[in-house]
């Protein structure tokens, strides 16, 4: 009897273990985007965001550069090379600026990361937290860095409700971005 109870408990572990392999894995792509300047993990089902869901994601006029997204809008990837200067020396007093903003803009987010990083050879700042939305949480991976003396923002997003599903393959496309000199 002890040995049918520890081979179910043997199976229903080595099940849970197994879980991840029954989940369907999200397929990615390396994809030049920003006419080439950065080249990353996207994955293959993600296309530009609509307009009419822009608008309600991104209010204010000064929308990123390019938003690819999932066909509800709940997981997207943001890229913005802005017009701010960033001059690639001052990446860790940027950091500091960066860091100080959004505990002040979010004083209840959850933070999981706030550093300067090196990811494929060169310097990130690297912001991950969980800031409030209307009806949900939103789970923000942030990555800026200096291009041309100007600021180079990539985000990946995903609500609350989604990362069991997605923040692994967030991770996986923060993890792969390669910015072209």
């Amino acid at each position: 009897m002890h040995k049918v109870l520890r081979l179910g408990a043997v199976l229903l572990l080595l099940g849970g273990l197994a879980s991840p392999w029954s989940r369907a894995e999200t397929p990615l792509e390396t994809r030049l985007l920003l006419g080439g300047m950065v080249e990353m993990l996207v994955p293959t089902a993600f296309h530009p965001m609509p307009e009419d869901i822009l608008k309600l994601k991104y209010p204010m006029e000064r929308r990123p550069t390019l938003v690819l997204a999932n066909d509800a809008g709940s997981v997207s990837l943001a890229l913005n090379h802005t017009r701010n200067p960033l001059p690639s020396k001052e990446l860790t007093e940027a950091h500091r600026a960066f860091d100080r903003m959004f505990r002040n803009m979010y004083p209840s987010a959850h933070w999981f990361r706030s550093e300067v990083t090196s990811l494929n050879g060169r310097q990130f700042i690297l912001l991950e937290l969980r800031t409030p939305a209307l009806d949900t949480e939103i789970r923000n991976l942030m990555l800026a860095t200096s291009v041309d003396e100007r600021l180079l923002l990539i985000s990946v997003n995903m609500t609350k409700e989604l990362e069991g599903e997605w923040l692994e393959v967030a991770n996986r496309m923060i993890r792969s971005v390669v910015v072209k000199p």
